[in-house]
């Protein structure tokens, strides 16, 4: 009886270690990793985009495993900044460590292929854009020549649209023709009768006037319609069904871009593509932004704080989210105070890189009651120990270049599309903005 016994039970342990080592198939291109890039990857990584290589094919991707395997690894790619443990964002670009597994495993294998059938289908493009195909492109009126050292100042152009009716945006995309020497691009609409560079002759290149400096009043105002920005990292505006940004009949396009020159002379022409809206939305969606400019970063300090906020003055959804700072940005939070005194946590950003700006949009909209606080708390670091500090000695303001700083947490409300836009616009500080009716 008890050899019987001997012998079943080793049957059974030869039947568990026979299941436990099934072998698992390598993984391959073509099954494994392909999926992947096309979701996390290919939006940059193909021809005509800001990422430095194409990866859309497995011979396209090969040569490039080692870098890949280190990004990974190292979560420098693809870039995302979010901590975690706050927030979910429908547009989430970090990896799973089950696919960062995978493709480690992939270049550590010695980057087979796989078979050719197991390839997913190719995900469809429009060749020059990330938006479908624009019903309406406009751009700079010439190219722009960019030294190459020195700072240039600010770039403004005004383009009149021609519209003779309002138009209802549902995409909009800003493409520079050199990336290398762009650090953003952002299009402002600006309505009839606007004092917004009031009287300035459109269709050529000119600077901004210089602010009146104050220490009472905060100069950092900003314009009030933003249609769409550009920035690494910075995707498309492809706004819900139902959903659109207003274009007002004899609107103007003021095209701010901002160059940076990197050692090698060359130039741009940006572009604007715009998709419109097939029928009327029932929701307008509106980018505005907390802002502090009134902060003096003092020399060597590594965590100066500065603190904005926004009131909403109607009931509104908020559905994103995009801090922006500088080379000294160190870290950057957004918040909600409701009118009952309840607070949410909405983003923390706690390792901020200014060489990627991005939109953070909300996993699901969030109803904010009138009188619900925008709150931003931004952290600093000023010191010698930042190798982005252009220089540690100096008493950081508000300012365009890089070698100053900005403190800004835009967002996008959405709201019924009947609603005037001035109901939701704060109280003018120095600096008119945007009109609205």
């Amino acid at each position: 009886m008890g050899r019987i016994l001997s012998t079943i039970v080793m049957i059974i342990s030869l039947g568990t270690y026979s299941v436990c080592q099934t072998p698992t198939p390598p993984v391959t291109f073509t099954r494994d990793v392909a999926p992947i890039l096309q979701k996390h990857c290919q939006t940059c990584h193909r021809p005509g985009e800001a990422a430095p290589f194409p990866l859309m094919t497995y011979d396209q991707a090969r040569p490039w495993a080692s870098t890949m395997k280190l990004a990974v690894r190292q979560k420098r790619m693809p870039p995302w900044y979010a901590d975690p443990a706050i927030g979910h964002f429908a547009n989430d670009r970090s990896l799973t460590e089950k696919e960062i597994s995978t493709i480690l495993a992939w270049a550590n294998a010695g980057t087979p292929q796989g078979d050719p059938a197991d390839m997913p289908p190719p995900p469809t493009f429009v060749e020059g854009w990330g938006i479908p195909k624009p019903d309406k492109i406009f751009e700079l009126p010439h190219a722009f020549s960019v030294p190459d050292s020195g700072m240039v100042e600010y770039q403004y152009v005004i383009l009149p649209t021609g519209f003779t009716e309002d138009k209802w945006v549902q995409a909009a995309e800003a493409r520079p023709t050199d990336r290398s020497v762009v650090h953003h691009i952002i299009a402002f609409v600006r309505e009839p009768g606007s004092n917004y560079f009031k009287g300035q002759k459109p269709g050529v290149f000119f600077e901004a006037p210089p602010p009146k400096q104050d220490d009472k009043n905060d100069t950092s105002a900003l314009p009030s319609d933003f249609l769409v920005g550009y920035a690494p990292g910075q995707n498309a505006e492809i706004l819900q069904p139902g959903q659109a940004k207003l274009i007002k009949a004899g609107s103007d396009i003021v095209l701010e871009v901002h160059y940076t020159p990197n050692g090698k002379a060359t130039t741009d022409q940006t572009r604007l593509g715009i998709v419109f809206a097939k029928e009327t939305p029932k929701e307008r969606v509106l980018t505005l932004s907390a802002v502090n400019g009134t902060f003096k970063i003092p020399p060597g300090d590594p965590n100066y704080r500065v603190d904005a906020d926004f009131e909403v003055p109607r009931d509104v959804k908020l559905v994103s989210l995009h801090p922006h700072m500088h080379t000294r940005g160190k870290d950057f939070e957004y918040r909600l105070t409701f009118p009952a005194g309840k607070t949410q946590t909405l983003l923390k950003v706690p390792a901020y890189n200014w060489h990627w700006q991005l939109w953070y949009y909300l996993d699901a909209p969030i109803t904010l009651p009138k009188g619900t606080k925008i709150e931003c708390t931004a952290h600093f670091d000023n010191s010698p120990n930042n190798p982005e500090n252009p220089d540690p000695t100096k008493t950081v303001i508000w300012g365009q270049q890089n070698s100053d700083e900005m403190m800004v947490g835009f967002f996008n409300l959405v709201f019924d599309a009947k609603l005037p836009a001035k109901d939701l616009l704060p109280h003018p500080k120095t600096e008119p903005p945007v009109a609205h009716n």
